[in-house]
């Protein structure tokens, strides 16, 4: 399935690769944003160009509040609908009960546990119906991501992931916003490059790598919130070619 797919649109521009994909895939293909740049990029195109792929969100109830404009700016530019997905009441319910608001700064197992409840959980809930998971990862992100492909097989979810994006640089993102007058996060523009949770982002410093504002307390590799954890969901790759065109 992944070579094939990676064969069919190989020579295509990234918004003919989503409008096959769209087809190929139909009601059964989404398309996950975090407002991000990247996910900002994508969500231009499939919007502009009426390609039809549900982009939904994850809404963990502790975004910051330049997150949820950025997101109100982008229903009213597009006016194109965002599903929300939100955690279980009851879950959050129990773990800020039982171990405070903060209890994710205490250790890593207590991180992906609140990470697990306010971002996994809803995700399974919203790929539930989905053969095809569109993501904005790229693999200048992070040492956890460098060998990230365009399609991967997930095996927790079951389902086939496509990372359009995977050979952009930060500058391609930024300049395509800029040309084509996306809305995008202002706390982009303070240092804040990899934005997720209030509590756990920082704006980076100089020299320090991409999504060192994440989850800063801990070690800087291998750091992700269980979304993308290729090093836990057992990913099968095959042998993909690196030559999809851009757009």
């Amino acid at each position: 399935m992944i070579e094939e797919l990676t064969k069919e649109i190989s020579e295509k521009s990234i918004v003919e690769q989503l409008k096959y994909l769209s087809d190929k895939f139909k009601g059964k293909i989404a398309f996950s944003t975090s407002f991000g740049q990247e996910d900002q990029v994508i969500t231009d195109i499939i919007f502009k160009n009426d390609i039809d792929i549900e982009v939904f969100t994850l809404d963990t109830g502790r975004f910051f509040e330049e997150t949820y404009k950025v997101w109100n700016k982008t229903i009213e530019k597009y006016n194109k609908k965002i599903t929300v997905y939100f955690p279980d009441k009851e879950e959050v319910e129990r773990l800020v009960s039982e171990k405070g608001p903060y209890s994710f700064y205490e250790s890593i197992e207590n991180r992906k546990e609140c990470c697990n409840i306010r971002k996994v959980n809803p995700l399974k809930r919203a790929l539930g119906n989905v053969d095809l998971w569109i993501t904005g990862l790229r693999a200048e992100q992070s040492e956890a991501r460098l060998e990230l492909e365009y399609f991967s097989f997930e095996e927790s979810f079951k389902l086939t992931k496509f990372n359009p994006l995977k050979d952009w640089t930060i500058s391609e993102v930024v300049e395509y916003l800029k040309v084509n007058s996306v809305p995008y996060n202002i706390l982009h523009d303070k240092g804040f490059i990899s934005i997720g949770c209030s509590p756990c982002t920082r704006a980076i410093k100089e020299g320090e790598d991409i999504r060192a504002g994440r989850w800063w307390w801990e070690d800087k590799s291998k750091k992700e919130c269980g979304l993308h954890d290729t090093s836990s969901n057992n990913i099968e790759l095959e042998n993909i070619t690196n030559n999809i065109k851009k757009i």
